[in-house]
């Protein structure tokens, strides 16, 4: 984990974020600017800093996030309705914060 990286000391607990979901690979929380009414981050612990970064051993993560973020869109109700899933990758693809995040968004603001 990276001591200038703002996910890695909420996965590490440095925070008051609140998790909706945590486990030995990765962690759920809601986005502190949200552009959607439901607008979730799900983090994996392991600092990964962005899509362009990701090894063929990081393979196990990535599906572990997809599949979360599809059993977190049930559990927040959003699963029929319909939710977007998005990976913003490096600064001119809208990713500010550089360790590997995925958005679910879901309803109209």
């Amino acid at each position: 984990m990276k001591n200038d990286c703002l996910f890695c000391k909420i996965v590490k607990g440095e925070t008051d974020t609140q998790f909706l979901y945590e486990d030995d690979t990765l962690v759920v929380f809601k986005d502190k600017y949200p552009h959607r009414p439901v607008h979730l981050l799900i983090v994996p612990k392991k600092h990964i800093r962005s899509v362009n970064d990701l090894q063929t051993e990081h393979e196990n993560i990535v599906a572990r996030m997809i599949l979360k973020a599809r059993d977190i869109a049930k559990e927040v109700n959003v699963d029929q309705e319909g939710y977007k899933l998005l990976f913003n990758v490096e600064r001119g693809g809208g990713q500010v914060i550089f360790h590997l995040h995925l958005h679910l968004l879901s309803g109209q603001k």
